[in-house]
């Protein structure tokens, strides 16, 4: 089947990274992106784009009949930190949306799926070292509850009518490309910008606050993996659990200092705190690796390196 795709979202962090290589792998004239607004130049002005509203079921339809498509990757979310001060909000985009796209696989309308799921399905009753693939989950945050009713209703899909429906648990993602977009794990973004700028950074959790990351190229990679993979060896249709590396705010900064030896840290630890507290410190994705051999490439330093050297470029500095 030849992709002929949509993207939801894609002025988002991740989405317009994932826009831009899936032109590259696909072709321009096969790959629609869409989002509310034109708030990202850079999407709308390089390629196929069409405002879409993601919670509206016959915005999405009229665009899948348009330009014939049978693909769709559903990236438009409201994320953690954002979703716990507007909890309705959240809990209609991130819910209504997934529904919509679902809908109009079951109706045949489009005949494959990538939703992204998160860490943040898991809770503080969870493992937290090495986090399993089937373990407790009892998300605390609007976020995780989303992501996991999610999760439930992609697999049912699956089960109960065909639905070609895939999804990866992202880590906190890190890029130098955009903005962070409201997520608990935004500060290992933010970091490299203050380093760059200001030489010293005020983070928002403790120190010691352990987190899975990731970098932006490797969610990508994994993204376009598991969706250019054979539908048998896709075996979990809820979500796969993804990883890379995990690390602290202090573990980052030294990092940062091996490069900028008079960059400075400290920690005023806000209600984010409380939401990192409730995720695993470590991911075990052995499943990913095993069903659609998943790897990934960059380690802290890879991505200190890579994060300052571009940021630099960006701020001239």
């Amino acid at each position: 089947m030849d992709p002929k795709i949509l993207i939801i979202g894609a002025c988002g962090q991740i989405g317009s990274e994932l826009t831009f290589k899936l032109r590259a792998v696909y072709g321009d004239e096969n790959v629609i992106a869409s989002d509310i607004s034109y708030s990202n130049l850079d999407i709308v002005n390089t390629g196929l784009f069409e405002i879409v509203d993601a919670q509206d079921y016959v915005s999405v339809k009229v665009c899948v009949e348009k330009y014939n498509i049978n693909t769709i990757y559903l990236m438009a979310a409201m994320l953690s930190a954002t979703g716990e001060k507007y909890p309705m909000k959240a809990w209609d985009l991130n819910m209504n949306s997934l529904f919509h796209v679902l809908n109009l696989a079951k109706a045949k309308f489009i005949k494959k799926i990538f939703w992204p799921s998160s860490i943040a399905v898991f809770g503080p009753t969870t493992p937290t070292e090495n986090t399993p693939q089937y373990t407790t989950m009892e998300p605390s945050t609007v976020y995780g509850i989303t992501k996991q009713v999610g999760e439930r209703w992609c697999e049912y899909y699956n089960q109960k009518y065909g639905v070609d429906v895939r999804s990866l648990r992202y880590p906190g993602i890190i890029s130098w490309k955009t903005q962070p977009g409201g997520g608990t794990t935004d500060y290992a973004v933010d970091i490299y910008h203050k380093a760059i700028t200001d030489k010293k950074y005020d983070c928002f959790l403790t120190e010691n606050t352990k987190l899975p990351m990731m970098f932006m190229d490797d969610a990508i990679k994994a993204t376009v993996d598991i969706m250019s993979a054979a539908a048998d060896v896709v075996k979990i249709r809820s979500s796969y659990n993804l990883s890379a590396i995990s690390f602290t705010p202090k573990e980052v900064a030294q990092s940062i200092k091996r490069q900028i030896p008079e960059f400075e840290i400290s920690y005023t630890p806000d209600y984010r705190q409380a939401i990192a507290d409730s995720w695993p410190k470590s991911i075990n994705d052995d499943s990913a690796r095993q069903d659609w051999n998943w790897k990934h490439t960059f380690n802290l330093e890879d991505i200190t390196k890579e994060m300052l050297f571009q940021l630099g470029k960006k701020y001239g500095i």
